[in-house]
């Protein structure tokens, strides 16, 4: 071999060592992109996708790099996956990258959110392992800060739920009294006349006459006659039938001194009466009869159709016939209860004489949550099977901040009633609150016909979870600011403008969520204007204005800067 060919291969043989040895050089973020950047929270977490290049005649053919994404924020730092790549004359497993032609790669970092993190930097380590040789590349930025608007989303703006009293003023009492006849007469017996039900009526007109509390409101006389004969016939009977009993009650009503006047009509054929003593009957063909009733509206062809059935006709002329042909008395008393000074001064000094209605009743009467404590846990001490004082104790706990007093309370209530929604939904609030989604989810389920409001609960939930369409759907009808932010999220501006609109009380966060709509629809004014009146409601948000990536674009302007000193 010639001394020439010597030296060229030689030289060759150096150029191959030194390019295998040589240590790779820095890359810059030009061969990097992050989506999205800036980076966004969802569900609770913060995903991004990175793509990288190696490029052409770069990675090292026996060189082995680790790249590592880290999320440095506040002094601290959170490491995700690494990805391995591996230089061509390397015999393992990782993604090769080839020397001359370079090589893409995806990588798709994770990291659990936490609120340090709006400030942040997501850098991509690089270590490289080459022959023996261990070295570290600069590391390179690839995206910058956190997106965090659905943490805006707030479960105190939903109400638990308080299950309600059903105190009543006023009450009604009734007493009816039947008088019955005997067939195609219209005559008083003094059988009847004397009849506990008719004494019992006369006796409930003098109480009212006679209680400051009662009032009679309504005083009835019906006449009847029942459905067999002709109809001129029954409606001469209904007729007398309801004159001679209206006779009787105002005879009646003169002893007690009663000058309640009587409302009085009369019914030819009484064929409602027989539907309904029919359907209460163990007659045969009961069912055919009341097919019969549905088929034929008219009194006669019934008549007919009912008495070919002769067996059955004769069980319906000696069980139900009699009873319809009757006049009945109808009383309606209204009870006028205690009144609210009443109340208050029993629930404070003798509760035990209160019903349950009327205790929980006195809590709404009270100004402040330790009143309405002390009368709910009353409430519970007289009346423990009552699920209320349970459910509305712990509400008014987890509004005075004691919230595991609350979760503790709401428990109780469900061994009382494991069916309560109200119950069942509050507990749902506590565990949203905690992030514990799947539990909230479950309470949730089991609510149905909560006094609170369900869809925006649910909503909430779904906002949490990262799923915003599906709150945005849930919480259509629903006018708050969390409904709005799912709109925002949804990038249903018009609609967030909207539900924000309707707002029942607008407050600083309203204003927060309609700037950020301004910052996404480039409506300067907008963000101005409602950064204004948000920072008037709560002068925190200035802070949290200036470093919310909502605003990036603003960030060196000088209105913008001038609203939140």
């Amino acid at each position: 071999m010639s001394k020439k060919i010597m030296l060229v291969a030689s030289l060759a043989l150096a150029f191959v060592f030194v390019s295998c040895n040589k240590n790779m050089k820095a890359l810059d973020a030009s061969y990097f992109k992050t989506t999205p950047n800036p980076l966004e929270e969802k569900g609770g977490k913060v995903d991004a996708t990175v793509t990288g290049t190696f490029p052409v005649k770069y990675f090292n053919k026996k060189a082995v790099v680790t790249v590592t994404p880290v999320m440095k924020f506040n002094g601290e730092e959170v490491k995700a996956q690494s990805s391995v790549f591996q230089g061509e004359k390397i015999l393992d497993n990782n993604q090769k990258i080839g020397y001359k032609a370079g090589g893409t790669y995806t990588m798709k970092p994770s990291f659990f959110y936490i609120p340090e993190m709006a400030k942040s930097e997501l850098f991509l380590n690089f270590s490289v392992v080459q022959k023996k040789k261990t070295y570290n590349l600069p590391a390179v930025k690839v995206a910058d800060g956190v997106l965090a608007t659905s943490q805006l989303a707030s479960v105190k703006e939903i109400k638990p739920a308080l299950t309600a009293d059903k105190f009543q003023r006023i009450t009604q009492e009734n007493q009816n009294a039947d008088i019955l006849f005997l067939i195609q007469q219209a005559q008083l017996r003094n059988s009847e006349i004397k009849a506990a039900d008719v004494q019992a009526f006369s006796s409930k007109v003098k109480e009212a006459r006679d209680a400051q509390n009662k009032e009679v409101t309504s005083l009835e006389v019906l006449g009847y006659a029942s459905p067999d004969g002709s109809i001129d016939l029954n409606t001469n009977l209904a007729e007398k039938r309801q004159k001679v009993t209206a006779d009787f009650v105002n005879k009646e009503l003169k002893k007690l001194k009663s000058n309640v006047s009587i409302d009085s009509k009369f019914t030819a054929e009484d064929w409602e009466g027989f539907q309904a003593l029919m359907e209460s009957s163990n007659i045969q063909d009961k069912d055919l009869i009341l097919r019969v009733l549905s088929m034929y509206q008219d009194p006669e062809q019934r008549e007919r159709e009912i008495k070919n059935l002769s067996t059955t006709f004769k069980s319906i002329a000696t069980d139900i016939l009699p009873q319809l042909r009757r006049s009945r008395m109808k009383l309606t008393v209204d009870v006028t209860g205690k009144s609210d000074e009443q109340i208050a001064q029993l629930a404070a000094a003798s509760p035990a004489d209160l019903t349950v209605e009327e205790l929980l009743y006195a809590a709404t009467l009270s100004k402040t949550n330790s009143e309405k404590a002390v009368i709910y846990q009353k409430a519970i001490d007289l009346y423990p099977s009552d699920v209320r004082g349970y459910n509305n104790l712990g509400l008014v706990n987890y509004e005075m901040g004691k919230v595991a007093e609350a979760q503790n309370l709401y428990q109780k209530a469900l061994t009382v009633d494991p069916q309560s929604a109200d119950a069942n939904y509050n507990l749902g609030l506590i565990a949203l609150s905690k992030g514990s989604f799947t539990d909230a989810q479950s309470y949730f389920g089991k609510s149905a016909g909560t006094s609170g409001d369900l869809n925006a609960a649910l909503g909430t939930s779904y906002i949490a979870q990262g799923d915003y369409s599906k709150a945005r759907n849930v919480m259509a009808e629903v006018n708050t600011n969390n409904a709005a932010l799912a709109q925002i999220l949804s990038s249903d501006y018009n609609s967030a403008r909207r539900t924000l609109a309707a707002v029942a009380a607008p407050n600083a966060m309203t204003a927060y969520l309609s700037a950020i709509i301004g910052a996404r629809t480039n409506d300067r004014d907008a963000v101005y204007n409602n950064l204004k009146t948000a920072v008037q409601k709560d002068s925190s948000l200035a802070k949290k204005a200036l470093s919310d990536l909502e605003f990036a674009k603003y960030f060196t302007d000088a209105s913008f800067l001038s609203i939140l000193k």
